[in-house]
Protein backbone atom coordinates (compact mmCIF):
# COMPACT_ATOMS: atom_id res chain seq x y z
CA UNK A 1 0.00 0.00 0.00
CA UNK A 2 1.30 3.16 -1.04
CA UNK A 3 2.12 6.10 1.77
CA UNK A 4 -0.46 8.54 1.87
CA UNK A 5 1.01 12.40 1.28
CA UNK A 6 -0.82 15.67 0.79
CA UNK A 7 0.95 18.90 0.41
CA UNK A 8 0.46 22.47 0.42
CA UNK A 9 2.22 25.29 -1.60
CA UNK A 10 2.69 28.88 -0.68
CA UNK A 11 1.34 28.85 2.63
CA UNK A 12 2.08 32.58 4.66
CA UNK A 13 1.89 32.23 8.47
CA UNK A 14 -1.67 32.61 8.96
CA UNK A 15 -2.30 29.96 6.58
CA UNK A 16 0.48 28.09 8.06
CA UNK A 17 -1.25 28.44 11.46
CA UNK A 18 -4.78 27.62 9.85
CA UNK A 19 -3.38 24.18 8.59
CA UNK A 20 -2.10 23.51 11.88
CA UNK A 21 -5.27 23.85 13.59
CA UNK A 22 -6.93 21.69 10.68
CA UNK A 23 -4.54 18.72 11.80
CA UNK A 24 -5.14 19.64 15.55
CA UNK A 25 -8.49 18.29 15.07
CA UNK A 26 -7.73 15.41 13.57
CA UNK A 27 -5.37 14.11 16.49
CA UNK A 28 -6.37 10.95 18.81
CA UNK A 29 -4.51 10.77 22.45
CA UNK A 30 -1.48 8.42 21.70
CA UNK A 31 -0.64 10.28 18.28
CA UNK A 32 2.99 11.72 17.94
CA UNK A 33 3.63 14.22 15.25
CA UNK A 34 7.32 14.40 13.89
CA UNK A 35 7.70 18.00 12.56
CA UNK A 36 11.24 18.69 9.73
CA UNK A 37 12.58 21.90 8.69
CA UNK A 38 15.49 24.31 8.59
CA UNK A 39 16.05 26.57 11.37
CA UNK A 40 13.19 28.90 10.46
CA UNK A 41 11.00 27.05 8.99
CA UNK A 42 8.16 27.31 10.99
CA UNK A 43 8.03 24.41 13.24
CA UNK A 44 7.56 25.81 16.43
CA UNK A 45 4.44 28.36 14.85
CA UNK A 46 2.82 25.21 13.83
CA UNK A 47 3.21 23.37 17.53
CA UNK A 48 1.83 27.02 18.79
CA UNK A 49 -0.95 27.41 16.40
CA UNK A 50 -1.90 23.10 16.79
CA UNK A 51 -1.40 23.33 20.73
CA UNK A 52 -3.81 26.64 20.81
CA UNK A 53 -6.24 24.21 18.48
CA UNK A 54 -5.73 21.41 21.03
CA UNK A 55 -7.13 24.07 23.68
CA UNK A 56 -3.28 24.72 25.51
CA UNK A 57 -3.68 28.27 26.99
CA UNK A 58 0.02 28.87 28.18
CA UNK A 59 2.43 30.24 26.12
CA UNK A 60 3.52 27.63 23.62
CA UNK A 61 7.61 28.15 23.12
CA UNK A 62 10.47 26.11 21.40
CA UNK A 63 11.71 23.64 24.48
CA UNK A 64 15.50 23.60 22.64
CA UNK A 65 17.21 24.18 26.45
CA UNK A 66 14.94 21.98 27.86
CA UNK A 67 14.14 19.23 25.51
CA UNK A 68 10.82 19.15 26.16
CA UNK A 69 7.51 21.20 27.60
CA UNK A 70 4.21 19.85 28.68
CA UNK A 71 0.16 21.56 28.95
CA UNK A 72 -2.92 20.29 29.31
CA UNK A 73 -5.19 20.18 26.00
CA UNK A 74 -8.47 18.54 25.12
CA UNK A 75 -8.94 15.73 22.55
CA UNK A 76 -12.47 15.26 21.57
CA UNK A 77 -13.79 16.69 24.93
CA UNK A 78 -10.84 14.44 27.07
CA UNK A 79 -8.04 16.40 28.61
CA UNK A 80 -4.46 15.10 27.49
CA UNK A 81 -0.89 16.10 27.95
CA UNK A 82 0.16 17.98 24.99
CA UNK A 83 3.96 17.87 24.86
CA UNK A 84 6.49 19.39 22.83
CA UNK A 85 9.88 18.16 22.06
CA UNK A 86 12.80 19.30 20.87
CA UNK A 87 16.01 16.86 20.35
CA UNK A 88 18.04 19.25 18.34
CA UNK A 89 20.63 19.10 21.18
CA UNK A 90 20.39 15.17 21.35
CA UNK A 91 22.46 14.45 18.28
CA UNK A 92 24.38 11.65 18.72
CA UNK A 93 23.03 10.56 21.94
CA UNK A 94 20.40 7.70 22.73
CA UNK A 95 17.34 9.66 22.95
CA UNK A 96 15.89 6.98 25.31
CA UNK A 97 18.70 7.57 27.79
CA UNK A 98 19.17 11.14 27.31
CA UNK A 99 15.81 11.89 27.86
CA UNK A 100 12.79 9.57 29.42
CA UNK A 101 11.19 9.45 26.06
CA UNK A 102 8.53 7.27 27.30
CA UNK A 103 6.82 9.43 29.73
CA UNK A 104 6.15 11.52 26.27
CA UNK A 105 4.86 8.25 24.46
CA UNK A 106 2.26 8.01 26.58
CA UNK A 107 -1.66 6.80 24.77
CA UNK A 108 -3.18 9.99 26.81
CA UNK A 109 -1.31 12.60 25.66
CA UNK A 110 -0.63 14.20 21.85
CA UNK A 111 3.16 15.22 20.76
CA UNK A 112 5.24 17.49 19.14
CA UNK A 113 8.38 16.56 18.08
CA UNK A 114 11.01 18.32 16.40
CA UNK A 115 14.61 17.67 15.00
CA UNK A 116 13.58 13.86 15.68
CA UNK A 117 16.29 12.06 13.83
CA UNK A 118 17.77 10.39 17.53
CA UNK A 119 14.63 9.43 18.11
CA UNK A 120 12.49 8.17 14.85
CA UNK A 121 13.38 4.63 16.06
CA UNK A 122 11.62 4.56 18.80
CA UNK A 123 8.70 6.21 17.46
CA UNK A 124 5.17 3.85 15.90
CA UNK A 125 3.57 5.43 13.31
CA UNK A 126 4.10 9.38 13.73
CA UNK A 127 2.88 12.07 11.56
CA UNK A 128 5.24 13.56 9.67
CA UNK A 129 5.14 17.50 9.13
CA UNK A 130 7.56 18.85 6.51
CA UNK A 131 7.87 22.57 6.20
CA UNK A 132 9.95 24.08 3.61
CA UNK A 133 10.83 27.81 2.60
CA UNK A 134 9.30 28.48 -0.71
CA UNK A 135 10.43 32.22 -0.25
CA UNK A 136 11.05 34.58 2.94
CA UNK A 137 7.58 34.55 3.46
CA UNK A 138 5.76 31.73 2.30
CA UNK A 139 6.31 27.87 3.05
CA UNK A 140 5.44 24.52 1.73
CA UNK A 141 4.30 21.89 3.69
CA UNK A 142 3.74 17.82 3.54
CA UNK A 143 1.98 15.82 5.77
CA UNK A 144 2.43 12.07 5.56
CA UNK A 145 1.97 8.69 7.42
CA UNK A 146 -0.91 8.05 9.06
CA UNK A 147 -2.15 11.56 10.26
CA UNK A 148 -1.82 12.49 5.86
CA UNK A 149 -4.75 9.59 5.47
CA UNK A 150 -7.02 11.70 8.32
CA UNK A 151 -6.88 15.14 6.16
CA UNK A 152 -9.13 15.28 3.19
CA UNK A 153 -6.90 16.45 0.44
CA UNK A 154 -10.08 18.62 -0.98
CA UNK A 155 -8.11 21.55 0.54
CA UNK A 156 -4.92 20.58 -0.38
Amino acid sequence: MAETSLAWDDLDEDALEALAARVAGSLAPGDVVVLKGEVGAGKTTFVRAAARALGVREAVTSPTYQFARGYEGFVGGRVVDVNHLDLYRLEGLDARDALDLDEYLRPGSVTFVEWADPALGLLEEPGIVEILHRSPATRRVRISGPLAARLSPASC
